[in-house]
């Protein structure tokens, strides 16, 4: 419920469906920023990444902008990318399992060759990459939230039970010399997208994804009183998540203020008051779908949205911000949407994956060998 199946083009083509990513500061070298993308939910042995999809990773210079309930970034045009390409599996020699080699090139010229499921991964100047089969980080009580979404009443229970537990995925780890990105004009803090494209002249933005669990507030349809019919979710992975168009930007806002509220409403009171036009205070906020972290920070788990959670409350965040391995976003949004902290933490019941991911690369824990049957919903 990250971002697994976000819509019907996930769901027929599930080779470009972004699940997760993360972002966060290397904990044994702080002068490296990670990044990871994962794609492919449920993803089995043979599952190999597209030679028809660009998967990347984009990095802007970030800064504060507003404090308060207008809290917001201000984010910088100059980009740093990092593309990564696989070409068509061959058979080996005598048969076994397909190799599938692939290359991840910088926009400031860095390329680095790999070969997927290679535990050490391929190093070059200033990048270090992994590719291949882990197992899938997430863990959320999705089956929970349509529960929560149909009666309007919060149907967690301990424990919960996440339909990711033991899956896996298809993972991309790259660790980044932060000076090789802007050298000293960027940062502390950096806004990150993960994307697919398709590759070509003119490339066709797939997927995006900034924050997790946006698919939570995006996806209902039945209390937007303005697009109920509106199916919206391959609308807004189409969206460059750093200057959202203008075409339908107005269904997407309609859409959050509709279902934040109903996320505020679940505990009898409300602690996001609209403002006079039904405009709930962290609309704008979401809209601009990025994550946010500060190189400057060491590395901390459970820090998700913090920086954003100090900005809405007028005051200086304490962590790096961005997302680990092993946070628990999902109460960490739960929470913020119920009763914006001012209560108790909001618990789905689900604590963390089958195995942690660990502090070394590539972070992400080996796949599950014999993964349980997915249910459906």
């Amino acid at each position: 419920m990250s971002d697994h199946q976000s819509g019907p083009r996930a769901l027929a083509d599930p080779v470009v469906d972004i699940t997760d990513m993360y972002a966060f500061p290397n904990p044994e070298r702080p002068s490296s920023l990670v990044l990871v993308l994962n794609v492919f939910p449920n993803a089995e042995p043979a599952t190999l990444f597209s030679d028809a999809v660009d998967y990347r990773f984009r990095v802007r210079p970030a800064r504060t902008a507003a404090r308060g309930a207008g809290a917001a970034f201000a984010v910088s045009e100059e980009e740093y990318t990092l593309s990564c390409r696989f070409a068509v599996p061959v058979d080996r020699k005598g048969g076994g399992a397909p190799v599938q080699e692939g290359v991840c090139t910088s926009s400031t010229g860095q390329s680095v060759s790999f070969r997927v499921d290679d535990e050490q991964g391929a190093t070059g100047e200033g990048l270090r990459v992994f590719a291949g089969h882990r197992l899938d980080p997430f863990f959320f009580d999705a089956m929970k939230t349509f529960q929560t979404l149909k009666t309007g009443k919060l149907s967690y229970v301990t424990p919960g039970t996440s339909r990711q537990f033991r899956q896996n995925v298809l993972s991309i780890v790259v660790e980044v010399d932060i000076a090789t990105m802007f050298g000293a004009k960027g940062g502390p803090l950096f806004a990150v997208v993960g994307e697919t494209t398709t590759i070509g002249s003119i490339a066709f933005r797939l997927q995006h994804f900034g924050r997790p669990q946006i698919t939570l507030t995006l996806a209902p349809q039945h209390l937007d009183t303005v697009n109920r019919n509106l199916q919206i979710l391959d609308l807004w992975q189409q969206e460059n998540p750093f200057k959202i168009g203008p075409a339908y930007l107005g269904a997407f806002r309609a859409r959050f203020n509709a279902n934040l509220a109903f996320w505020d409403g679940l505990d009898g009171k409300v602690d996001w008051p609209l403002g006079a036009d039904g405009a709930h205070p962290l609309t704008e906020l979401l809209l601009a779908n990025f994550m946010v972290v500060d190189v400057s920070k060491p590395y901390a788990e459970d820090s998700y949205f913090e920086i954003e959670r100090a900005l809405l409350k007028n005051g200086t965040h304490q962590t790096c911000g961005g997302r680990t391995p092993n946070d628990d976003t999902g109460e960490t949004y739960l929470t913020m949407l119920v009763n914006a902290g001012n209560g108790p933490r909001i618990s789905d019941g689900v604590d963390q994956q089958s195995v942690r991911a660990s502090r070394a690369f590539p972070y992400l824990a080996p796949p599950d060998p014999d993964p349980p049957a997915v249910a459906k919903v």
